[in-house]
């Protein structure tokens, strides 16, 4: 059975959604996934399931942690090739030298190519932000918070919405799948 990364988008910032990882292990395990192990505490696992398209197993999973939990919360699920893909897509591999400070705003859902293809640095950090196949990259070497927001920009010109992670935990989920 092949090995997928989950990414739950806004779990456990602060008090909101809050989701103990014991408890998301156990949900996904009942929901069919077996073997399923977190990372941190901010909603990061790697799970093995059935051969099937990532689109359909974010759905379930969004399904059963709503019937479980009665909470909304959206996820990303790349396949072990896509999370390769996106780590060996880093367009700033050779610049960023600080793992927290490189951020990957992985698309919840995959976009269309053509939205990919050629596509111009981002606006609002012309700099340190690109648009990739399967996640924005951006360099922020002053942290995250004193970074552009390129937030709007992703959901307005990518059509997409997206949930955030550090290289650290990115590079970390590579080695876990």
């Amino acid at each position: 059975m092949p090995r997928y990364a989950v990414l739950l988008r806004g779990i456990n910032l602060g008090r909101a959604k809050r989701v103990a990882m014991a408890d998301l292990r156990a949900l996904l395990e009942d929901a069919g996934y077996p073997a399923a192990r977190t990372h941190l505490n901010s909603g990061n696992v790697v799970l093995t399931g059935e051969n099937a398209d990532p689109v359909e197993h974010a759905g379930r999973i969004e399904d059963a942690i709503h019937a479980r939990l009665g909470t909304q919360v959206r996820c990303a699920v790349l396949t072990a090739d896509e999370l390769r893909a996106v780590v060996e897509g880093n367009p700033f591999a050779g610049v960023a030298d600080n793992g927290s400070r490189m951020m990957a705003h992985v698309y919840l859902r995959p976009i269309d190519p053509a939205l990919v293809a050629g596509h111009p640095p981002v606006p609002q950090d012309p700099e340190r932000a690109r648009v990739g196949d399967r996640a924005v990259y951006q360099w922020c070497p002053d942290g995250l918070m004193a970074a552009p927001d390129i937030g709007p920009y992703i959901r307005i010109h990518l059509h997409t919405d997206v949930t955030t992670r550090n290289w650290n935990t990115i590079t970390k989920l590579a080695e876990l799948i």
